[in-house]
């Protein structure tokens, strides 16, 4: 299996993805990238493994399983449709079955009445599944299971594997032109000054020239988490993500309250626990009240004006509460406005259909936002990170 998808896998990915959003499922393009790089990492030896890989990676509800299992066994599985055999329309529906005869070599040879693939009787994140397919369905069931639901209404055991999940996630920044021009190989700029300095090796005749280009930067990415009583909720959820931008990009973290408190160093070091414990230490004010636009000041003061903000993008993460006057806020946002490449603000309680910006600091700063998305859930994390990873503005 893995030798028949290595040679282009990319476009594997690509085609599966078209023909499941023509069938009705909305494998995005990113899903689909996502798939093709997990079925790298995994190398799946049978379609099995591929299967519960696809779905794990592509599918967000219940009720799309249906049409992913027809369109997988269209092409994966040969022109037999896995639903066909099952009797009961409303019974729960097993993956796909192996074709005879493709047996791989990392497959053992199964006993009388026993079968690779899970039977329909199977509970999908089963706990006493402990082999490799097991520990994949358990993945499955949980993110499946949380991901619409909203990080407030979560249980301590929920938020204990929804960390393993934030933390998977990959916060991406979008690419600048850096302003420095570097040494290439060949382009239309030529580099006078070292084509110059190269010749004198040759008697004065510059008989190689050489070029420079303006090469790609990733942006600096900042983020500044609201941890009051108001987003208690959500700050534990956010700071994971946080430790894994700041690990994973090189990102600014900050924390607002009462004041401002930076964690980019206790982020970036030691164990998660370990690291949010000193988070948690080195912002004593932790669900106190809020003071945004103080909080926001100090930060464009101390940091944003000497280079951090310029041209970055920064993420808020608030409900908007502010127990201070709103003008200083709007006045702070006014500024970090025009430093900024891009700012965008993440208000999980934008999420629910009454929401009206009508709070003294959200109506104050959404003027100034490029974009604002609840991130509410784990399903809501995903127009989080495409915020991030946008390179237009508004």
């Amino acid at each position: 299996m893995t030798e028949r998808l290595a040679p282009d896998l990319a476009t594997v990915a690509a085609g599966f993805g078209g023909l499941l959003r023509a069938a009705g499922v909305p494998a995005s393009t990113e899903r689909c990238s996502r798939f093709a790089a997990v079925v790298a990492l995994a190398r799946p030896v049978t379609v099995t493994r591929l299967y519960w890989l696809a779905r794990v990676t592509l599918l967000d509800r219940h009720d799309q399983i249906d049409v992913f299992d027809r369109v997988f066994a269209s092409v994966f599985g040969g022109a037999e449709d896995v639903a066909a055999d099952r009797g009961d329309t409303a019974a729960p529906k097993p993956p796909p079955q192996t074709r005879p005869g493709a047996r791989t070599r990392a497959s053992a040879q199964p006993q009388a009445g026993e079968s690779d693939v899970p039977t329909p009787a199977t509970t999908v994140g089963s706990p006493h599944e402990r082999d490799e397919s097991g520990r994949l369905l358990v993945t499955a069931s949980v993110e499946e299971r949380l991901r619409h639901k909203d990080f407030a209404h979560y249980t301590p055991e929920e938020l204990a594997s929804l960390r393993r999940l934030v933390e998977e996630l990959r916060v991406v920044a979008p690419r600048r032109r850096a302003r420095r021009p570097t040494a290439a190989s060949s382009g239309r700029r030529l580099d006078l000054r070292r084509t110059l300095r190269r010749s004198h090796r040759t008697g004065g005749d510059p008989v190689r020239r050489e070029y420079r280009r303006r090469r790609d930067r990733p942006r600096r990415i900042v983020l500044l988490a609201d941890v009051s009583g108001s987003m208690e909720s959500y700050s534990r959820v956010y700071l994971h993500l946080l430790q894994g931008a700041v690990r994973g990009t090189g990102a600014e973290a900050f924390v607002m309250a009462t004041r401002l408190t930076r964690l980019s160093r206790a982020l970036a070091t030691g164990h998660p626990d370990v690291a949010l414990g000193r988070a948690a230490e080195a912002a004593p004010d932790w669900s106190g009240g809020t003071r945004l636009g103080e909080a926001l000041k100090t930060f464009l003061d101390d940091f944003g004006r000497r280079g951090m903000a310029r041209g970055a993008v920064v993420v808020i993460v608030s409900d908007g509460w502010e127990r201070a006057d709103p003008s200083l806020l709007g006045e702070q946002m006014a500024r970090l406005e025009r430093l900024a490449h891009r700012v965008v603000w993440v208000n999980p309680r934008s999420a629910a259909e009454s929401y009206e910006p009508l709070v003294g600091g959200m109506a104050a700063a959404l003027p100034h936002v490029d974009v604002l998305v609840p991130g509410h859930s784990l399903h809501a994390l995903d127009d989080v990170l495409a915020a991030v990873r946008d390179a237009s503005r508004r």
